[in-house]
């Protein structure tokens, strides 16, 4: 029988490798592991990566096993979702990997400057409606600037248009370096092994025919970010467990 959600969270407060710290208690109580996370948790001097919106989990695990010399975090704040990630990766033995449930219009609490390698940005939610609530926003990416290193790597695996389109309007208008792109990555002739792990909800959108997009950028602490005054065309399908978007046809 599978666990229902109560269950599922009484499990998350006993992991040794899971820390809850959403809005309710934020503010109450300090997170002391804010610049220590190698020394207090991962106990070594690797890269630290994050993985924002991890929803199960599926890419901070895959990844922790694929490359065993960086640590990854995994962040979101739907606790019965990470829960499968969290107990595959204990139940693994890894100590390379944690999750951090917590909102992410706040994680610059929970990082010192410079902590952060690299983050990834795995089918994120495109709120087309509201600009500031885009993970590639200015509004994110400044926060971003206060824990990742100088020139750090921001990865985007996106099955929305909106999302891929905006993200490369961004790039364009701030002149940030950029690695890698392709508007269909599963027909690219490029898909590595790190790309090539298939999430829960990629699964399904690829079964309804849906291309996957991939930018990989790197962001410099100089300079003052702008936000791209561009009129962007909605995307026409409802994504897997979204709700149903604006009638407009097109958004800032």
């Amino acid at each position: 029988m599978s666990k229902g959600k109560l269950e599922k969270f009484a499990d998350m407060a006993s992991y040794p490798h899971v820390f809850e710290y959403p809005y309710s208690v934020v503010d109450d109580v300090p997170f002391e592991m804010k610049g220590e996370w190698n020394k207090r948790f991962f106990k070594n001097d690797h890269p630290i990566v994050l993985e924002l919106g991890c929803g199960r989990g599926e890419y901070t695990v895959g990844l922790g096993r694929m490359f065993p010399d960086k640590n990854f975090i995994g962040v979101d704040i739907k606790g019965a979702r990470m829960w499968s990630g969290a107990t595959e990766s204990l139940q693994s033995g890894m100590s390379n990997v944690a999750f951090l449930r917590t909102n992410i219009e706040i994680i610059d609490r929970f990082f010192a400057p410079g902590e952060v390698s690299e983050i990834w940005l795995t089918f994120s939610d495109p709120q087309m409606k509201k600009a500031t609530k885009r993970l590639t926003s200015t509004y994110f990416m400044e926060r971003y600037r206060r824990f990742l290193k100088d020139d750090g790597t921001i990865h985007v695996k996106t099955d929305s248009n909106f999302m891929f389109t905006y993200t490369k309007y961004m790039i364009e208008k701030n002149s940030l370096p950029v690695e890698f792109v392709t508007d269909d990555l599963y027909h690219s002739g490029l898909v590595d092994e790190i790309l090539g792990i298939r999430t829960y909800y990629e699964q399904q959108w690829l079964d309804r025919g849906l291309s996957i997009k991939y930018v990989k950028f790197r962001l410099p602490q100089a300079g003052e970010l702008q936000e791209p005054d561009v009129e962007i065309e909605l995307d026409e399908y409802r994504s897997y467990n979204r709700s149903k978007r604006s009638g407009l046809q097109t958004s800032k």
